[in-house]
């Protein structure tokens, strides 16, 4: 333990200075390492505990307003007690606050941060939605676009990617992650570190990989709830998404809200310490997520915020956001031996690297260019990316008798439902600085498509769960009875997508189940357009509707996007990257669930299983499902041996054919299965993927490789697990339809 030190040594232990007076950390020749170091020595013990304390700004992301006060907040960077802001956006703010900083004593530079999960000013469609299109080159051009305007906004930092899995649609945070498979998840969290981050220029942002970790796994899929799993369940299925992305770079990491093996993760040592900073060797820093400092107190893991600043510090966490219990508590922690000024020296040193890292020390106000700002806003380039990285979001369901798509010479459309006109429900909760009013509605992509057709609009129901409205009913029916074709947007509101919004019951509302009942006899074709930034459960549907169209919440080109795929323009060719329950008493559903002693086969009737006894335990839309306006079929599955010796690779073979009448892209997949192991694995896992374009009636083969580290699997103490055996292989076009062979790992 390195003894406390009083302050005024502390000064007079201070680093070096050029021949001109110029102290080394102030020196842009020398490295970040040197001037680090430099500064260390010149902070007192205040300072040093103060750039561990984030307090927040003019907007709310929390249960706390962050608007009190704001001249002593100012007060307190001016004192060096605060070294990072959040939610203090645009180039001018910034640059105002930034200054009290540099009028500090040593004039540290703050770091601003905020929650940036899918577009800025920009808005791109919700991460789940984002992930269904299966593109990763999409996906961080996404991430790209969105650092671009968030650093053009002042801002270096933004709390995402989010790599939790999530199995339970009733949290309402599965709308922030890349949903229920760890090797997808990993791949896509990877992807939008790269896009934030790039080379760390003006131009892109610090990643935040959160939250860690398992906080997919609350009960009952309850906000701020308790989780609770093995460490093998830990190691294959929840850690491999953040370890993907600290692999990729990222700057940062957040704690989540949950528990680990009874201890809160903000206090959880062996996540922190054992496996972030010492097995994966993670060099960034840790920050709190808001207040969960503080919470350890409501968990009952924590006596006091003081308690609850040594907890944190010990187990890893560095940054304390809002709680203020780092910056109050840390120089008495440290006087009284509790707390090594060598962690303080870690975690401070850390969160200056990124300063310096960002030219901050060189250039404070490089961020915080107003003509920029600005000129990259919302600007014409970023929509057009949008609209693509939307229209390749949009998953077709259903799509009896070729209903869609529509035809260009449909001369009458009835367009129903709120959400179609209504555009603050195509906005959720993490919008960051976007305004829905810039954004496009259903009804005006259909109108720019479909120009020469008589488009009339109907409300239909209220939002949400209301009642049934028999008036907007009635006038729904009527315009659907002088309509070629029947548009209905239905779903939930945006409104109730994100944080803290989690639901008892995620079917589809009975007001808009009426509607649908009372349109479809009026015998015209429907076509259901689901918003949501959840999977739904959509049973009570697939029998009033010709098509089903998942849209998800899809941000500013929301209209367009939708109505290219509607009209045919753009062939959808999204898959699935959730489960969509067939009811709600299967939540949790998910593909790469375990074996059981005694399985039921499909449609089984038999009684001594593990079934269901009034539905089948299948969902309603699997994993890796969507279809297209074109079909393709598999053949061929071949692979290049049929023993594989270790350290040795495997090459799978599959011809897939466009087999339909239109052009398309197909996701094809792959996955294995260890059919015996030393621990139980899933019935599939998913190891591969490729999207590929194919004409009609052309056929390629796509193959994909297998190694060591596909097949391998990690046993409870983190360490990969390669074990002898007959492994299956599957592909097809979802997890449920594939062709199937096997293979001996000798």
């Amino acid at each position: 333990m390195i003894k406390y030190i009083p302050h005024l040594l502390v000064v007079l232990l201070a680093g070096c200075s050029d021949s001109t007076g110029i102290p080394d950390y102030k020196r842009a020749d020398l490295s970040v390492e040197k001037r680090v170091s430099d500064l260390l020595a010149r902070m007192t013990i205040e300072e040093k505990a103060g750039q561990l304390n984030q307090l927040a700004g003019d907007l709310n992301t929390g249960p706390a307003s962050g608007n009190a006060d704001w001249q002593h907040k100012l007060q307190s960077i001016k004192n060096g007690e605060v070294g990072s802001m959040l939610n203090v956006v645009g180039a001018g703010k910034t640059k105002q606050v930034q200054q009290a900083a540099l009028d500090s004593r040593l004039g540290i530079p703050l770091l601003f941060g905020y929650d940036v999960m899918h577009g800025y000013k920009t808005i791109f469609p919700i991460p789940l939605a984002e992930a269904c299109s299966w593109d990763l080159v999409q996906i961080e051009k996404n991430a790209t676009v969105a650092a671009n305007e968030t650093s053009a906004a002042g801002v270096h930092w933004t709390f995402g990617p989010m790599c939790d899995i999530g199995n339970d649609p009733r949290w309402g945070r599965v709308m922030e992650g890349a949903g229920e498979d760890p090797w997808l998840g990993a791949q896509i969290a990877a992807s939008r570190v790269k896009g934030l981050q790039g080379n760390l220029d003006s131009n892109h942002i610090l990643a935040c990989v959160k939250h860690y970790a398992g906080y997919g796994a609350v009960e009952g899929g309850k906000e701020y709830a308790y989780t609770d799993m093995s460490r093998t369940e830990l190691w294959n299925k929840y850690l491999p998404p953040y370890k993907a992305a600290v692999e990729a770079g990222a700057a940062t990491v957040m704690n989540g809200f949950n528990t680990f093996e009874g201890t809160p993760v903000t206090g959880n040592k062996y996540l922190l310490d054992e496996v972030l900073k010492n097995k994966w060797n993670f060099k960034g820093f840790v920050v709190s997520d808001w207040n969960s400092i503080g919470e350890m107190v409501n968990w009952g893991y924590a006596t006091d915020n003081k308690d609850a600043a040594l907890k944190a510090l010990t187990a890893g966490s560095m940054m304390d956001m809002e709680t203020k219990a780092l910056v109050a508590h840390i120089p008495e922690l440290v006087k009284e031996g509790k707390v090594s000024m060598q962690l303080i020296d870690d975690a401070v040193g850390r969160i200056l690297y990124y300063k310096f890292k960002l030219g901050l020390f060189d250039h404070p106000f490089a961020y915080s260019d107003e003509q920029r700002e600005a000129a990259t806003l919302l600007n014409e380039k970023h929509r057009k990316e949008a609209l693509e990285a939307a229209k390749r979001s949009i998953i077709l369901l259903q799509n009896e008798n070729n209903a869609l798509p529509l035809n260009n010479n449909t001369k009458k459309i009835a367009l129903v439902g709120l959400f179609a006109q209504d555009k603050k429900h195509l906005f959720d909760f993490w919008v960051a600085q976007g305004d829905f009013n810039e954004a496009v509605s259903l009804q005006e992509g259909l109108q720019s498509v479909f120009a020469n057709t008589a488009i009339s609009y109907s409300q239909g129901y209220e939002a949400d769960r209301a009642i049934s409205n028999q008036t907007l009913i009635a006038d729904a029916v009527n315009k659907a009875r002088a309509a070629d074709v029947v548009i209905v947007n239905i779903g939930l509101s945006g409104e109730i997508a994100g944080e803290a919004r989690s639901l008892s019951d995620v079917s589809i509302p009975q007001n808009q189940i009426a509607l649908l009942k009372e349109l479809k006899k009026t015998g015209k074709k429907i076509i259901a357009v689901v918003s949501s930034g959840r999977p739904m459960i959509l049973s009570e549907i697939t029998g009033l509707c010709d098509a089903i169209v998942y849209t998800w919440i899809l941000g500013t080109e929301s209209g367009n996007a939708i109505a290219q795929v509607l009209s045919g323009k753009y062939n959808p060719s999204a898959k699935t990257v959730m489960s969509f329950p067939l009811a709600a008493g299967q939540i949790p559903v998910y593909y790469n669930h375990f074996r059981t002693g005694r399985p039921a086969t499909a449609n089984s009737n038999e009684v001594w299983v593990s079934r269901y006894r009034d539905i089948s335990n299948e969902p309603l839309y699997p994993f890796g499902f969507g279809l297209s306006y074109t079909t393709f079929s598999y053949s061929n599955l071949e692979l290049s041996d049929s023993a594989l010796q270790r350290e040795n690779t495997l090459r799978v073979k599959v011809t897939v054919t466009n087999t339909g009448s239109f052009d398309g892209e197909e996701v094809v997949q792959l996955y294995i299965n260890d059919v015996t192991s030393s621990i139980l694995r899933p019935v599939k896992e998913l190891k591969g993927f490729k999207k590929v374009f194919l004409e009609k009636g052309e056929s390629k083969v796509m193959e994909f490789i297998l190694t060591n580290e596909e097949l391998s699997f990690y046993d409870g103490a983190g360490n990969k697990v390669l074990e002898e055996g007959w492994f299956e292989v599957f592909a097809g076009g979802n997890s449920r339809d594939v062709l199937t062979t096997r293979f001996r790992l000798k």
